[in-house]
């Protein structure tokens, strides 16, 4: 018990707006209660009714997406993660979460934290995370503030993850103003489990023992989970007490300690503390159980004395978990911990009232019914109001053929090679470990997906992180359904079968009706999209409040795409040339409009026009012919089209091989700024062996699968687009290469 008194102050409706919470959602805690809340109560309810917590304003949108599929085994807000079939009585779990108010001001131990976080998920269920990857954004990469913050997410996310033991395998990282002030820290992990061997995150049984175990409990990140609920301020430097401080060689043993417990048995449930802590995990594994949990706070290994239950239950401090046990086996799992050098103590007991009590100092602290704290349960959900942005009148109608368009097309290509949007990110990916555990097989800066081994079998795993923020900007829609054909379409292009989508939608205020508008319509055509290509979403995160003092980010629905290659020797695919006198092919449709394009931004300084044309439909068949052509060996390099156009897919193709090309673009069109720089969805490029000509345009032409014959690869380290530009492969590369690392030795 303390020695010290402390005197909670009175709770009122201006405490309660303090602490994010409306009037409205005050009364309605009051008739949960039946009373006015303790300052304890109040704080729990502040933060699991944050929109981070309970995503209270985008629920009912989510729960439009498709989420059911015969490879699904745990489905969307089932579990911490979603959980998919791989065969071979394998299951592949994966998530994609945000960090980005931290980062925003800690970006070191922002993003680390979040690396952390979203590897519990993982490992929670039971599965050894195999692969990371991220997707980052960041404003103008000429400016002090964002090269400090991009250092830092970059060493934070390489110093967790290299120490954690688990491979970056890709990513994605973008360069826009828009993005000035608060940038997007994604992370995604990707696990394996047995599926007959996952756990739960549920607390039922009454009598049995609730365990805490790893870390100590600390101040930091008291509120974080409500900070990531509002818009970044000048204030906001004053709040990094609430971005949390991360060890990955704790989380390490925590790993390996949970896996062999789970293995060992006498386990009922099992939950991460991530945000809002152990008010969370208790709250929502009790509400799952329909059980409820007494706790002592008074037993929390606590890292800082003094520490108030508000403190206690509301503390984010890394590398914990919460763990029901079987009564009377609770010894075996306390030992396992503890053999790994990590705290285990029984803080309290499952119950069958249903309601979270929580106990310091001999007094009942807070008394809440678990069901009323989460999401699905109690916890408010509203559909806000929508307006269509007035911006798009003008965006959508802009006549890019009224622009004084450089004829110059070697400048143009030199010039898009620079971008840091489309330039070599080695800078940033050679900073983590990319080949620990010995299974990575595509690693990033040169394949359209990571691909990583599943031992044991002959299969691999794909995986991508994708989305083009100004493509959602531009028509939100298509963005949204861009968004999951990209992902798809660059797994394909690694010899995968996309089994299912992982997400993070980070939007700007959803109180600002234009913002809602845009958030519903790039989920509807996520959805259209995930029921095209048979993706299911998993699960996944929402970060809403993405804006500065002077504007909202684009919006940037984060896609993590699952594909799963069947037999990785055969049928992995990568983007480069591999042999001279190859023949090079464009498969897909028209190369139409510029935009939303690399081109009209890094030429003309512009984002505007309409996103990028897309038929879902077309996108689908192309997706399956490449899929068999590739797997029926017929050819040898395939890679997307995407930022830049066809000009940069060339490109990259010879300068990854260090080959040279030999290629006419002019079957694809007149407008050589269309065909060359143009964004336009459903284009790969392809390259065969000279003598499989016919079986690879017979093939295509079974599937109604447009196709024009470009070139070969050339004896000569060129690229040579007749006509229209050449330049030595070696010039390619060294504009190419170095970009951002000399943007980053810039004072």
């Amino acid at each position: 018990m303390s020695n010290t008194a402390i005197t909670e102050p009175e709770v009122t409706l201006e405490l309660a707006k303090d602490h994010g919470l409306t009037e409205e959602e005050f009364e309605m805690i009051k008739e949960y209660l039946g009373r006015t809340p303790t300052f304890t109560e109040l704080g729990v309810y502040s933060v699991m009714w944050s929109e981070h917590c309970s995503y209270k304003n985008s629920i009912l949108e989510i729960k439009k997406l498709p989420n059911e599929g015969p490879q699904m085994l745990v489905g969307a807000g089932e579990e911490n993660a979603g959980l998919v079939d791989i065969g071979d009585g394998l299951g592949c779990v994966f998530k994609v979460e945000s960090h980005n108010h931290p980062s925003a001001i800690e970006p070191y131990e922002g993003a680390a934290t979040g690396v952390g976080g979203i590897h519990r998920d993982i490992f929670t269920m039971g599965a050894r995370p195999v692969a990371s990857l991220n997707s980052l954004r960041f404003g103008d990469l000429d400016t002090p503030r964002v090269r400090f913050l991009l250092d830092g997410v970059v060493r934070g996310i390489s110093d967790y993850g290299n120490s954690f033991g688990v491979p970056t395998v890709g990513g994605e990282i973008y360069f826009d103003e828009k993005y000035e002030g608060n940038p997007l820290v994604n992370a995604m992990s990707v696990g394996i489990v047995k599926a007959d061997r996952t756990a739960s995150a549920i607390a039922k049984g009454a009598g049995n023992p609730v365990i805490i175990v790893g870390s100590e409990t600390g101040r930091d990140g008291i509120h974080g989970a409500t900070f990531a609920s509002e818009e970044i301020s000048e204030e906001s430097e004053e709040k990094r007490p609430s971005v949390q401080v991360g060890d990955p060689f704790s989380e390490k043993l925590l790993l390996e300690a949970t896996l062999e417990v789970i293995k060992n048995g006498g386990l009922v449930g099992i939950q991460d503390m991530g945000a809002a802590g152990i008010s969370c995990s208790s709250s929502e594994m009790s509400a799952k159980g329909k059980s409820g949990m007494n706790i002592d706070l008074d037993k929390v290994p606590a890292r800082e004395k003094g520490m108030t239950a508000y403190e206690l239950l509301l503390s984010e401090s890394q590398e914990r978990m919460l763990v029901v046990a079987e009564k009377g086996r609770e010894q075996e799992i306390i030992d396992i911990y503890e053999k790994w050098d990590l705290n285990a103590v029984v803080i309290g007991e499952v119950t069958d009232d249903e309601n979270v009590t929580y106990h310091k100092d001999g007094e009942v602290k807070a008394d809440i019914p678990a069901d009323s704290l989460v999401l699905g349960g109690g916890a408010p959900r509203y559909e806000r109001e929508t307006k269509k942005p007035e911006y798009l009148e003008e965006t959508q109608s802009f006549d890019i053929d009224s622009l004084d368009h450089p004829s110059d097309h070697k400048e143009i290509l030199e010039t898009l090679l620079q971008s840091p949007n489309v330039a070599s990110k080695r800078w940033v990916f050679e900073q983590y470990d990319t080949m620990v555990r010995t299974n990575t097989v595509n690693g990033p800066g040169a394949s359209d997906s990571g691909v990583v081994r599943i031992k044991g079998t002959n299969k691999g795993l794909a995986v991508k992180t994708d989305c083009n923020g100004r493509y959602v900007y531009l028509n939100p829609r298509r963005g949204g359904q861009i968004a999951v054909a990209e992902a798809a379409r660059n797994v394909v292009c690694s010899g995968a079968k996309p089994m299912a989508i992982t997400n993070c939608l980070n939007f700007g205020n959803p109180y600002k009706p234009e913002v809602y508008w845009t958030f519903k319509e790039a989920l509807a055509g996520m959805s259209e999209a995930c029921r095209t290509f048979n993706t299911p979403v998993t699960g996944g995160n929402v970060s809403f409040y993405n804006e500065n003092p002077k504007m909202a980010v684009f919006p940037t629905p984060v896609i993590g795409m699952l594909g799963l290659i069947e037999d990785l020797e055969n049928d992995r695919m990568t983007p480069e040339f591999k042999q001279e006198s190859d023949l090079i092919y464009y498969i897909g449709a028209e190369r139409n409009g510029l935009g939303g394009s690399e081109y009209l931004h890094t030429l003309h300084d512009l984002t505007t026009g309409d996103a990028p044309e897309i038929d879902l439909e077309f996108e689908g068949s192309l997706q399956e012919a490449l899929l068999e052509a590739i797997q029926a060996k017929k050819v040898n390099a395939v890679h997307d089209i995407s930022d830049g156009g066809l000009a940069i897919t060339l490109a990259e193709m010879a300068l990854f091989a260090r080959k040279g090309a030999t290629v006419s673009v002019d079957a694809l069109g007149d407008n050589k700024h269309e065909v060359l720089y143009s964004e336009a969805q459903s284009g790969v490029v392809v390259s065969c062996p000279a003598d499989g000509k016919a079986t690879l345009e017979d093939h295509f032409s079974n599937h109604d699968i447009p196709f024009t014959a470009l070139g070969t690869v050339g004896t000569d380290p060129v690229l040579n687009i007749e006509g229209v530009l050449e330049i030595p492969v070696d010039e390619v590369t060294e504009l190419y290469e170095g970009v951002i690392e000399q943007a980053m030795q810039q004072k």
